[in-house]
């Protein structure tokens, strides 16, 4: 039997456990740890759709990863730090080298015309609104 864990700590990190029942004895053994921080995100809506930027600092471009679906987005990025093999850090601030954001996405967005853009650590991602769900002008005709 799988279960599926999830658990805020204080400091903003999220862990996802997958747990295990021993057969022998119904004990249950972890598994799979990963732990992920919680980048900050910025959401500007306007009349043709959002603009998401989510702050990603020490994600290189290959290791950010973007799941767009019609109704979800999950913002993944591993952080890289480019150090000297041999040396050592006396104190770490990013102890958790992942970043970890979802969100539910309104059934009014496009997901299949975003456009994302990644420079100096900002991801900027463009959903615009489906055609639907655009704001339309009416002509008022005078009699």
């Amino acid at each position: 039997m799988t279960e599926n864990t999830n658990v805020t700590t204080g400091n903003g990190e999220h862990t996802n456990a997958v747990n295990t029942r021993n057969a022998n004895n119904g004990a249950r053994v972890a598994t799979r740890q990963e732990a992920a921080l919680t980048p900050p995100v910025d959401v500007i809506e306007d009349a043709s759709g959002i603009t998401l930027f989510a702050d990603l600092p020490g994600v290189p471009k290959d290791k950010l990863n973007l799941q767009l679906d019609t109704d979800s987005l999950i913002i993944e990025g591993e952080v890289a730090i480019d150090a000297p093999q041999d040396m050592q850090s006396s104190h770490a601030e990013i102890k958790v080298p992942r970043y970890r954001r979802s969100f539910t996405l309104s059934k009014e967005l496009d997901a299949e015309n975003a456009a994302a853009e990644f420079n100096h650590g900002v991801l900027k991602l463009r959903i615009p609104k489906a055609a639907h769900a655009q704001p339309k002008k009416i002509q008022i005709s005078v009699t």
